[in-house]
């Protein structure tokens, strides 16, 4: 994912902090991590759900993405619940 800045909101902030989820693994997962879930309506900037893998942990990073400036607003990461994701932790389970 191409970003020209990367903002972190309080939340994501806070979560990273509650879950120890390190900016440098999150940084790695918008580098490398596989765009999953597209949400072209979300406001104030379309979002997207990226899917990464940091030493074998799975992550799941919801980046809102303001395409005039190319800026990354990092809403909120979290490692994808085994019982709620599939083995592939791309497809959520009915």
């Amino acid at each position: 994912m191409e970003c020209n800045r990367v903002v972190f909101t309080g939340h994501a902030v806070q979560r990273m902090f509650e879950r120890q989820i390190h900016k440098d693994d999150l940084l790695d997962v918008l580098r490398s991590g596989e765009v999953i879930v597209t949400y072209p309506d979300d406001v104030p900037f379309p979002s997207c759900l990226v899917l990464g893998f940091v030493q074998r942990r799975p992550l799941h990073v919801v980046v809102a993405i303001d395409q005039t400036s190319g800026t990354c607003h990092i809403v909120t990461v979290y490692q994808p619940d085994a019982s709620q994701w599939g083995p592939d932790f791309k497809t959520r389970k009915p």
